[in-house]
């Protein structure tokens, strides 16, 4: 393809994602310089090859996903982040942020603000992370409360229901019992195996004790599990491009993107819904990226809109927040590894 005509389909991009309208021959004369009729005989030359469409007789030219690819792969220039702007960014995750968790929601809420899309976070199962803490709570008659605390900060519980209430005894036994079996178990060592030895390994406890062990069971299979979340999900429902109804079996179904997701761990993706079966939402685009701790990748964040997304000034978004999460998950690490030594 001659200069002229990338010329004139990254013009057509850059004012269709402006303007989410057809764009035709007089709209882009002064971005490419050449004659009305010049411009419409190279637009109709790339509609034959694929990278434009005519919604209807007489419009202007919408761009296709193909020539969205080559748009985002080949043509595209991406914004550079001022020092102002990045400062802003970082004003956008608070420093109060208590856990990994935490931290990696408000990346995701202040990306969604920014651009007005949906921000998709899917996070891999935390292998390297540690079992610190298993607690029951009794909240009430035959009803307590089943803690598992990792060494990542994740939190998980459950409420458990039994048929009679736990003597003093009976909780104090329990609670040694998993300081000196589970406390300190990497998270990817928890199996149905361990937890029957466990149980088996009670003794006389085991019957009164095993709804607990089978709770805990439960609590150990969400750990090991990805989980996708997903921030500004009301920028999607009044998005113009999109089918509501296809958002709302999104929203019920959104695990179903973690295919895509996981696609980013080899580094920045960019995806279109025409481009696979699996996209549940007609003319959307995905772009994710990976961010790490400790040298390990853990997670996915991403930006989930219509196709006519503002690529050049969000992808840099993006990549600087998937960035400044692993730093500050990384530091994170550090500062405990040195609270430790301390101790």
């Amino acid at each position: 393809m001659d200069s002229r005509k990338l010329k004139i389909l990254t013009a057509i991009v850059d004012e269709y994602i402006t303007t989410g309208e057809p764009v035709g021959s007089k709209t882009i004369m002064d971005k490419v310089k050449a004659s009305s009729a010049t411009i419409r005989n190279e637009m109709a030359e790339l509609e034959k090859q694929g990278y434009l469409e005519q919604p209807h007789t007489s419009a202007g030219r919408i761009p296709t996903y193909n020539g969205f690819r080559l748009y985002v792969d080949s043509l595209m220039q991406k914004n550079s982040l001022s020092d102002e702007e990045k400062a802003r960014l970082d004003s956008m995750i608070p420093d109060t942020a208590v856990t990994e968790q935490e931290l990696v929601n408000s990346a995701s809420f202040a990306l969604a603000e920014l651009t007005k899309c949906a921000a998709v976070v899917a996070s891999q199962a935390p292998k390297f992370s540690m079992i610190s803490k298993v607690e029951v709570i009794p909240t009430g008659k035959r009803m307590y409360i089943i803690l598992m605390i990792t060494s990542n900060g994740t939190i998980k519980n459950k409420i458990c229901r039994l048929e009679f209430d736990l003597t003093h005894e009976q909780l104090e036994f329990f609670d040694n019992f998993m300081q000196q079996n589970l406390q300190g178990v990497s998270v990817d060592e928890l199996s149905d195996k361990m937890f029957e030895d466990l149980s088996a390994a009670m003794g006389s406890y085991m019957m009164t004790l095993a709804p607990l062990m089978s709770e805990l069971l439960e609590l150990s299979k969400e750990f090991n599990s990805q989980e996708v979340s997903v921030a500004g999900a009301n920028n999607l429902l009044s998005c113009k491009d999109f089918d509501q109804t296809e958002i709302i079996s999104f929203l019920d179904n959104k695990r179903e993107m973690m295919h895509f997701v996981n696609e980013s761990f080899s580094g920045l993706q960019v995806m279109f819904s025409p481009e696979s079966e699996g996209f549940v939402i007609s003319n959307s685009s995905l772009i994710a990226a990976p961010f790490s701790k400790d040298g390990r990748q853990i997670g996915t964040l991403g930006l989930l809109g219509p196709m006519r997304l503002d690529y050049a000034k969000f992808i840099p978004y993006l990549e600087y927040f998937s960035s400044r999460l692993t730093e500050l998950l990384t530091e994170e690490e550090g500062d405990g590894d040195e609270t430790q030594e301390k101790k």
